[in-house]
């Protein structure tokens, strides 16, 4: 029965995420909003809901390992696996001025987390404390604002024509609370669900939140930017990615620290490194101006290792 709830589930994820992101791009093509921060601010939250709900009630319950392999895992996957399989088919562009604001401040809050995890505030413990997450939060504010008000100054400057919205407002809200609705109750069905199947296998906590749920939970993610890629809009694909990792930590790790401060016992260094390095590809790529079919493989292929290595040293 685990089995049956757990596809249901994962659909209803998937469904809840198409509802809420449509009715966002609605809204914000409304208000004029380009489709780089369309995808990175806008489809990027819609995205990451299903993470916010999974390591907030994660952190609820006192499972931190939950809580923070679950954004741990899902940027790893949203980098090496999302962004690796759409670029095999997909050629992802990356334009000069995402290096120079959302790809460096992904790379920014990547490292800043690792450092508050590791001692900053909590001396030697791996703990994200409160103010660790406030100054989480105080990011996540800095960055929402810097992206529209970047967006209207470049808008205002642009003589190009912003195609029309032709959804009804009252129908884009409708999309935006269902498919939020959908989405939490989804996502609570799929984690109890998960979690319990993973535990008939003798797996532990830290192995399911990295691999299971945070692959689960980043499904929106991988049909947003598929959908974007096959429309040959590869800028809502890639904005979305770097967005939603950039939600992961700031927003969802910021929340999740204020019901509790969690401290993981099985997320290890590694798998920060391992998230840091993800969050780097975007730039090494960008000097090249995309990331390509063999650029794709590549982070494919590093996703495959890091999974293999969780198989071997994480399994009890």
């Amino acid at each position: 029965m685990e089995y049956v709830i757990l596809i249901l589930a994962l659909a209803g994820i998937v469904f809840g995420a198409d509802f809420l992101v449509a009715g966002a791009v609605s809204i914000a093509k409304r208000l004029k909003i380009s489709d780089f921060v369309i995808g990175a601010a806008i489809v990027g939250v819609g995205t990451s809901m299903p993470e916010l709900v999974v390591s907030f009630m994660g952190a609820i319950g006192g499972n931190a390992d939950v809580a923070i392999g679950n954004v741990i895992g899902s940027n790893i996957f949203n980098v090496l696996g999302i962004l690796g399989l759409t670029a095999i088919f997909f050629p992802v562009a990356i334009d000069k001025s995402n290096m120079k604001f959302e790809i460096p401040f992904c790379i920014g809050v990547s490292l800043l987390v690792t450092v508050l995890a590791f001692n900053f505030f909590n001396g030697l413990a791996i703990t994200i404390g409160r103010i660790d997450g406030i100054v989480l939060l105080l990011c996540f504010a800095g960055f929402m604002w810097y992206s529209f008000a970047r967006d209207r100054k470049n808008q205002s400057k642009s003589a190009e024509v912003v195609e029309e919205e032709k959804t009804p407002m009252w129908l884009a809200i409708v999309k935006v609370v269902g498919g939020l609705a959908l989405l939490i109750t989804s996502c609570d069905l799929f984690v109890d669900n998960a979690v319990v199947i993973a535990k008939s296998f003798g797996v532990n906590d830290a192995f399911i939140s990295l691999t299971l749920i945070a692959c689960g939970t980043s499904l929106p993610e991988l049909a947003a930017s598929v959908a974007a890629a096959v429309k040959k809009n590869t800028q809502m694909a890639l904005g979305n990615i770097v967005g939603s990792n950039i939600f992961n930590i700031t927003l969802i790790l910021g929340l999740s620290s204020q019901a509790l401060p969690l401290t993981a016992s099985g997320i290890t260094g590694f798998d920060y490194m391992v998230m840091i390095a993800a969050a780097l590809f975007p730039m090494l790529f960008g000097f090249k101006g995309k990331v390509g079919r063999a650029g794709g493989i590549l982070l494919f292929v590093c996703f495959v290792a890091y999974n293999v290595y969780l198989i071997n040293n994480q399994i009890i």
